[in-house]
């Protein structure tokens, strides 16, 4: 069993000793809803695979592995992501449109949960051959999306540019319809939302800024009360200097280095940061701005060498990528991929807050033995929400083509997820469950509830 599919049924044996969750099944009727709820939730409604044809620029064939995978759409439409990416499987696929669905519910995002994936490094290929790819990705997928079925968004290794050629070719394909809320995450000029590729950034070190700066300050007497080792990590942090080491510096960890850079909040202090190639550190806090500066200039990438640094005035020491998980920091943003702490380096991991703003990048085990530990975990869940949030401002602004200002995406989406936050903050200070399994307990409740009333139990 995949590990969303664990901590779905362990979410579901939490609640159901609860009277107050689901009151009108009683005795056998409530095991067999318990049954009924584990099948329904830990497996997905569709799953869509195909090979895709795609003539390359040099006349030779390629055929592309593409998934499309439907997990639940109880709350509305599916909704994710599709990335391009080598390590893209099916079950990788299945396994994030379950955490799609399960995010959608904690938020009250009305989308179900989605996911898509191409089994290709986007390196390797032309502009030209990129465009192809997309266009066949809408062909072979035609007869499952669309602005009420299904709408894709941007993922790892995709971007507004992908999106923008996937809507273009839906548009062709469904001549005068609406097409325009097909696909989110796409540029401004064809009816993308302001504040969409930034979005998934601020919202990751938002839910971090919010629950060490306004959470923990304005409930200190209460938490330092509590007998919760998560409760005493927030009370030590609150108003303590941090340093933070970043992993990931693409679209999503360099909008948050950015903005802990810029805080003025917390005094959090980014002596790291890391991509593919390398890892740059310099214990006295890092230039994020120039980085960022260079990183646009050079395809997304970080300095390599020592004149590349002194150009842009960056002081840093190289070091080799993988140093950075295990650097004795107190803050550690994931922003890369999944899996990034496992069993063989979860015993060296020295960081006493993890964010994770990329999906799944905890394992299982490693999730179970840093919690253990007393790590306070601000999981994908609750932190890299932002995403989905403005893609459905961004669904909505499509179909009433009006649009909001990125001042004002920007309110709507730190009010929802402080909604969230309040919602569940509480709650994980206040029980013995890691602040992953509270965000779990709450979509699933929500998600059985609404099952429940539609009949779906049965």
């Amino acid at each position: 069993m995949d590990k969303q599919s664990t901590i779905i049924e362990n979410s579901l044996k939490a609640i159901m000793d609860d009277k107050e969750f689901l009151p009108d099944l009683k005795a056998q009727t409530r095991e067999q809803a318990y049954e009924s709820l584990v099948s329904i939730l830990t497996t997905p409604n569709h799953i869509h695979k195909s090979f895709l044809r795609v003539t390359m620029e040099d006349g030779t064939v390629e055929r592309i592995p593409a998934f499309r995978v439907q997990h639940n759409d109880v709350l509305g439409p599916y909704k994710g992501g599709i990335r391009f990416h080598p390590s893209v499987t099916e079950d990788e696929v299945s396994d994030f449109s379950k955490l799609m669905t399960l995010k959608n519910a904690l938020h009250e995002v009305p989308f179900g949960g989605g996911k898509g994936g191409l089994e290709i490094n986007p390196r390797d290929y032309t502009v030209k051959e990129l465009n192809l790819i997309c266009k066949k990705y809408v062909q072979y997928f035609d007869d499952i999306i669309g602005p009420d079925k299904d709408i894709p968004a941007p993922d790892m290794g995709s971007g507004e540019r992908e999106m923008d050629w996937m809507m273009a070719e839906y548009k062709t394909i469904h001549t005068g319809e609406t097409y325009r809320n097909s696909f989110t995450g796409k540029s401004i000029l064809n009816g993308g939302s302001h504040g969409r590729r930034e979005a998934t950034g601020k919202g990751v070190y938002f839910s971090f800024r919010y629950l060490m700066y306004n959470y923990a300050r304005e409930n200190e007497k209460w938490l330092a009360q509590n007998e919760n080792v998560f409760a005493d990590t927030a009370v030590k942090y609150a108003k303590k200097k941090m340093t933070m080491a970043i992993q990931g510096f693409g679209n999503l960890g360099s909008v948050a280095a950015l903005e802990a850079y810029k805080c003025t909040y917390l005094q959090n202090k980014i002596v790291a940061v890391s991509d593919h190639n390398v890892m740059l550190y310099n214990e006295e806090g890092l230039d994020v701005p120039s980085l960022v500066e260079f990183a646009n200039e050079h395809d997304g990438e970080l300095p390599t060498e020592d004149d590349q640094l002194q150009e842009y005035d960056i002081k840093a020491n190289i070091h080799d990528r993988d140093e950075l998980l295990e650097l004795d920091v107190d803050v550690l943003l994931l922003a890369a991929l999944e899996n990034q702490l496992h069993k063989d380096n979860m015993e060296n991991i020295k960081a006493e807050i993890i964010i994770e703003g990329a999906n799944k990048p905890i394992a299982e085990e490693a999730d179970k033995y840093l919690s253990d530990k007393g790590v306070l975990i601000i999981p994908d869940i609750l932190a890299n929400a932002g995403g989905v949030i403005v893609s459905y401002f961004e669904w909505m602004q499509g179909r009433e083509t009006q649009f909001m200002s990125e001042e004002r995406v920007y309110e709507r989406l730190f009010d929802k997820m402080k909604h969230t936050m309040d919602t569940i903050l509480p709650q994980f200070f206040g029980d013995p469950f890691p602040l992953r399994q509270n965000c779990y307990i709450h979509a699933v409740t929500k998600l059985s509830t609404i099952m429940f009333k539609q009949g779906k139990l049965y």
